[in-house]
């Protein structure tokens, strides 16, 4: 890419593989979940050139790239990745992502109460002191 040489960043975030479609790539500028040299842009019809940084924010993870040259066609992933620097922060450890760490365990084999148990549970909340059902 010559130093004026400019591509439709819709374009590009297609080109560059990071979104399936070229429609895609348009919503996800217009939707604001990308920055162009740390600016929010909602213009599908912006230019990028080489040197430009795009911090782009995708469902689980944010991309980090360096623009390095104009696209040509959506080729393959390894040509595609010619067109970048990726510069993203490394993704969390996968222990780290385990949302259910936090909530009480229940011993293995002690499934749900039964319909007895649940019964006794509820008159030990409720104070009441009728044992008809045992």
């Amino acid at each position: 890419m010559t130093g004026a040489e400019r591509q439709r960043i819709d374009k590009w975030l297609f080109f560059a593989r990071v979104v399936k479609s070229r429609s895609l790539a348009a919503k996800l500028v217009s939707s604001g979940s990308v920055r162009f040299n740390k600016d929010k842009i909602d213009q599908p019809s912006l230019g990028v050139k080489s040197g430009d940084v795009l911090t782009i924010t995708l469902d689980r993870r944010i991309l980090v790239y360096k623009v390095l040259s104009a696209g040509t066609r959506r080729g393959p992933a390894e040509e595609a990745q010619t067109l970048y620097e990726d510069m993203s922060p490394p993704p969390p450890p996968k222990d780290h992502l385990n949302r259910l760490d936090g909530l009480p365990k229940r011993d293995s084999g002690s499934g749900r109460p039964t319909k007895r148990e649940r019964r006794q549970v509820d008159r030990l909340m409720l104070g009441d002191d009728d044992n008809s059902d045992d």
